[in-house]
């Protein structure tokens, strides 16, 4: 298996920890030292964290806020770096403390070294986050 198909099926194993509503599993696939970006994150939340430590803390409450129930779709590319793949994923689930519907798509570049991701990237819409949350905060 070559080196860029590992690194998609590392992505893919993510999206399933992600689906399984284990955020300490998640966090843990990441390097001590990872950077995580959201470049389009809604004014309040953060744009980016750095450290394993600081993933888990922002990633710990999501299942108690979110119930993401099924990826609807989901392509992985490879990219030219060996290390680095690019996933469009959806995903269907409501927001527990209104009922609201949550229906999101996600672009998302995730490097790996070593087999633990070091650099993730998502862009996300942040109108349809906040209108899913109705005025609940994450």
């Amino acid at each position: 298996m070559s080196e860029t198909l590992a690194a998609a099926d590392l992505v893919r194993r993510s999206l399933d920890i992600f689906l399984a509503k284990d955020m300490r599993a998640w966090a843990d696939q990441c390097d001590e030292n990872v950077v995580v970006e959201f470049p389009f994150a809604p004014e309040g939340s953060p744009t980016r964290l750095e450290g394993r430590a600081a993933v888990h803390e922002y990633l710990k409450g999501y299942p108690d806020l979110i119930d993401v129930q099924r990826i609807t779709s989901l392509t992985v590319h490879a990219t030219d770096d060996p290390d680095t793949a690019v996933a469009d994923w959806s995903v269907t689930g409501r927001v527990l403390a209104n009922g609201n519907p949550y229906d999101m798509s996600y672009a998302t570049f995730v490097t790996f070294k070593e087999g633990k991701i070091v650099r993730y990237r998502e862009y996300w819409n942040p109108l349809a986050f906040l209108k899913a949350l109705g005025g609940e905060s994450f």
